[in-house]
């Protein structure tokens, strides 16, 4: 797998910008592949986001030449809500395209915990 280069990332989101670092974030945890930052309005006492360093606008724009990276991000994100003490359980949360509540087109990983979750989620 080669590491994405972020500089030339031509993607102009939100997420692009904290990738840069043009915009501040709260960063729990970042590698050569993914950033993991706090939602600035979270919806659980944990709220944090996992992003790709490779622009995927969403999961349904994800190939199979994109396997290893997703596997990465699910078990960085199991990894983190292990470092923020989620030990009674969490939810992980996907959203794609407009009827599926997306509202930035980069991929992401919600992970949300620290209180019962309620379901259906909405």
């Amino acid at each position: 797998m080669t590491l994405p280069d972020i500089s030339a990332e031509a993607n102009l989101t939100l997420f692009g910008k904290i990738l840069r670092k043009e915009i501040p974030a709260n960063i729990v945890y970042e590698d050569d592949l993914c950033l993991a930052f706090r939602d600035i309005t979270p919806q659980a006492p944990t709220h944090i986001l996992i992003i790709p360093k490779k622009h995927i606008p969403n999961l349904a724009d994800a190939t199979p030449e994109d396997h290893a990276l997703l596997g990465h991000l699910l078990i960085k994100t199991k990894e983190i809500a292990a470092s923020e003490g989620l030990t009674n359980g969490y939810r992980t949360v996907i959203n794609t395209g407009e009827d599926g509540g997306q509202t930035v087109y980069h991929l992401h990983i919600h992970l949300l915990g620290g209180r019962s979750l309620s379901w259906p989620p909405g």
